[in-house]
Parts: C-alpha cells; sequence; structure tokens
C-alpha cells in the first residue's frame, strides 16, 4: 500500500512537472512568435513613411570598434542572437553595450560541444568536434560552418570578457582550459590568456542535485530513470530532430545536427534506434545533463585550471532560507511558478544512502540552498574536486581593485531565471545587474602590460 501511494504521488508529480514545463515553453515560443509579427507587420504599415537620412560616420567607432567584445553565453534550453526572432534570451541585455556578442550554441549538447561550436563562432571556420571525441561519442567530427568569424582577431593581444548563464558559464571555463592545451587543430598559437574575463550568473560549476530530481541516476549520473521527466524530453527532442522541419529548425534548434537524426539520413529504423536508446547523444552521454550532475562535474573540474592572468566574477543566486533550522522556499510571488516546486524539492532532497556519495565528504545540508535549478553551493566557485581561490563579497565595489586568479562572489536573492527572458519581472534590479557587469568589463578588468622605456621600442 505504502509503495503504491509512493508510486501514484512520483506519476502525478511528473505529470505535473512536465505539463509546468510544456506550458512554460509554448509561452515562451507564442511569445516569440507574437513579438516577430508585430515587427513585421509594424514594418509593413510604417515603411512608407520612413525617411530616407545620410549616415554620418560615427567619429567613436573606431573607438568602440577597439574595445574587447563582450560574449554572452546561453544555459541550457537557451538560444543566441538569431533564433526565436527577435526575442532575446538575455532579456535585452546585449543592448548595454555597443560590443556585445550572443552565439546560439547547441541548446542540448555537452559542455564539450558547445565550447568546440563557441570557439569557431568566435574564429570562423568550420566546427571541429575532434577526431577521437566524435568517434567516441558517435557523431560526425565536423559541423556548422562559419564563413566570417564573429571576431577573428581574436587573440591574447586581443582578448575577450565572457558572461556565461548557468551552464554557459561552465562552457567558458572549457574553452579556455581547450586553449590553454592547444586543443585546436591549426590554431598552435591559443593561451589561457585570450580570456580577459569570465563572469558567471547563476554559473553551473559543480552540479546540481537537480538532475537527480529530474532523473538521472544518483548511482552514476550518467543514466537515467526508466521513466522520469528527462526521459519524456529527450522523446520529444528526438522526434523534433527527426521530423526535421526546416522553418522550426531554422526558429529552434537543439544543436544535435551533427548526429544526423533527420528522418533524411537515419529513415524509420534509425528513429526506432534512437528512441529505443541504441543511437544518438543518449547512447553515449554526450548531452547536457550528464555534465550537470555533480559526478560529471567533478570529472570536468578534474581538467581545468583558474588561470592567473583572467579575472572571474560570480553571482550566485538562491532563492531559499531557513526556518527553525529547515531550509525552506523563501517566498511565493518571488520564484517563477516553474521553479517553486524545484526550489521545494532541492531543498528537501536527500542523497540516496544506498548508492556512494558523489565525492568524500559530501554533506545534504551543504546542497539545500538553491535557485531551482542551482544548488547555491555550485554557483559561487568551482570547489569540486578541489576548491579553487575564492573571496565572498556583499556589494560589487568590495572587490575593486579586481585581482586576476581569485574567483570573487556574490549571493543574490533570486531564481535561476530573473535575469534572463522577461526583463520586466526583474525590473531595476536587471539593469542594475547589467550594468555592474558591462561597467566592471569596461573600467575594471584590464591586463598589466610591461611599460615600455622612451629609448625602447613598443
Amino acid at each position: 500500500m505504502i509503495r503504491w501511494c509512493i508510486s501514484s504521488f512520483q506519476l502525478a508529480e511528473l505529470f505535473i512537472s512536465s505539463v509546468v514545463h510544456l506550458l512554460y515553453g509554448f509561452y515562451v515560443y507564442s511569445t516569440a512568435v507574437a513579438a516577430d509579427l508585430s515587427q513585421a507587420l509594424s514594418e509593413c504599415v510604417f515603411k512608407s513613411n520612413v525617411s530616407l537620412e545620410v549616415k554620418k560616420q560615427d567619429p567613436n567607432k573606431s573607438t568602440v570598434d577597439d574595445l574587447p567584445p563582450i560574449v554572452l553565453v546561453h544555459g541550457i534550453f537557451g538560444f543566441g542572437k538569431g533564433k526565436f526572432g527577435s526575442f532575446s534570451y538575455f532579456g535585452g541585455a546585449e543592448k548595454k553595450d555597443e560590443r556585445v556578442l550572443v552565439p546560439d550554441l547547441g541548446s542540448l549538447t555537452s559542455i564539450y560541444d558547445r565550447a568546440r561550436e563557441l570557439f569557431y563562432y568566435l574564429k570562423g571556420g568550420r566546427v571541429d568536434y575532434g577526431e577521437q571525441h566524435s568517434k567516441t561519442c558517435g557523431h560526425s567530427r565536423f559541423g556548422r560552418i562559419y564563413e566570417q568569424g564573429h571576431y577573428p582577431q581574436w587573440d591574447e593581444d586581443h582578448p575577450i570578457h565572457f558572461v556565461g548563464h548557468s551552464a554557459g558559464a561552465q562552457v567558458v571555463r572549457v574553452v579556455q582550459q581547450m586553449l590553454a592545451d592547444k586543443a585546436f587543430e591549426g590554431y598552435e598559437n591559443t593561451s589561457e590568456n585570450w580570456v580577459l574575463s569570465i563572469t558567471a550568473l547563476s554559473g553551473a560549476f559543480n552540479g546540481t542535485t537537480r538532475t537527480y530530481l529530474d532523473g538521472m541516476l544518483p548511482e552514476d549520473g550518467q543514466n537515467m530513470k526508466p521513466l522520469c521527466l528527462l526521459q519524456l524530453c529527450r522523446l520529444g527532442v528526438i522526434i523534433y530532430d527527426w521530423l526535421d522541419i526546416p522553418l522550426l529548425k531554422a526558429y529552434y534548434n537543439f544543436g544535435f545536427d551533427h548526429f544526423n537524426l533527420s528522418w533524411r539520413k537515419v529513415g524509420l529504423w534509425g528513429l526506432v534506434d534512437c528512441l529505443l536508446g541504441n543511437a544518438g547523444p543518449w547512447a553515449t552521454g554526450d548531452w547536457i545533463l550528464p555534465d550537470l550532475t555533480i559526478q560529471g562535474s567533478i570529472k570536468l573540474n578534474s581538467n581545468m585550471q583558474t588561470f592567473p592572468n583572467t579575472f572571474y566574477f560570480c553571482y550566485a543566486t538562491k532563492r531559499t532560507r531557513k526556518i527553525l533550522g529547515v531550509t525552506v522556499p523563501s517566498g511565493i510571488l518571488g520564484i517563477h511558478p516553474m521553479l517553486f516546486m524545484r526550489v521545494l524539492q532541492m531543498s528537501l532532497y536527500r542523497y540516496p544512502t544506498d548508492v556512494p556519495p558523489p565525492y568524500k565528504g559530501y554533506r545534504d545540508e551543504d546542497w539545500q540552498d538553491n535557485d531551482g535549478a542551482l544548488n547555491t553551493i555550485s554557483m559561487t566557485h568551482p570547489r569540486l574536486p578541489i576548491e579553487h581561490p575564492s573571496c565572498s563579497i556583499v556589494n560589487d565595489s568590495d572587490c575593486q581593485p579586481l585581482q586576476p586568479g581569485i574567483w570573487y562572489y556574490k549571493i543574490v536573492e533570486a531564481d535561476h531565471i530573473l535575469f534572463i527572458l522577461n526583463r520586466e519581472r526583474a525590473g531595476v534590479q536587471f539593469d542594475l545587474m547589467y550594468d555592474n557587469i558591462f561597467e566592471r568589463c569596461r573600467k575594471h578588468i584590464f591586463r598589466k602590460t610591461s611599460q615600455t622605456l622612451p629609448n625602447e621600442a613598443p
């Protein structure tokens, strides 16, 4: 009887979670379509009233072009400029500075694959996922072609500021490590100094217990439960990619084109093979969820460093508080409806006692504070398997002058999506957040160079 009640509760929770996520996805999609239709209608109606103007040369243009670009990297289920029409993943924050790039990377592809895509988005050329990795993971070695890189001059003398939300922050770290390891064939002169600064908004540095709630097995952090939210997501993505409808794929893409899941390439039996879990990214674990488990994050972090010439700053979000020693959501109105249930579940989560803990010294109470998607402990700085240098601050100005090689972090009262998608929801807090980020990049972060004496050539 007890087992039946538990099973019924789990099925009910799965149904509610599926409906909530599906409705929110439909809301975002319909909002983007409505905005595009409205824009197209406006352009059609007012086209005749548009007057031609002589465009004057901006005297500051050369100065603007000399500034290092700020690259905003989206998280899971995210999208960049060019997808979802005029809808902005970062809520329009990219308009706050004249040199901002917003790449569109695979929304569900692995951290590794997204890092490779980010490099070629900036430098240009055909995305090369690497021969060995491609063979191991069962996909094509080469992907999308960027005829013209968005910042082809990128090198140590022309470094970049990166701002990553959620999993996007970990993508940037992997890119920097790849640069240090000279992991891009044909680019032998890369180095970690190509990255000037990394700012993380709710960065997924050490994994999240939500992956286990959504269906990843805590035993290994690689496989999924037979019936869970992630399995339903997997089925939906497979069908979406197999149908391969150009109009839909142009509007939103999960990023698995290099797995060749289209009906044109695999046919009906290929679809069956993917649905059974014998092919595709889920068969080899080359997708983003295994990278977001605690075990997967430890595996990634074990090969990454904090570099002495790069500036690091993190905003760790939380929507929980303690009442009589119990961690609970910090309110109802301040948490997005899609995340409220997860905030509660994550604050009450207990790692199974019948499986080994993800790392030595794991304690449930350390992972209870969360923002509905990530645990706050995971967002402050890389700490697993070894803790990187860090410094907690209360105000942004507390860390000035900034020192490179240290992860400064600030804990902010917000849920996981407060600073993306809907600018109006965060209000003034949205503008203050991004104004501080861009001001820090432009005014307080610079690389020290050796001074040239009068009798020396520069």
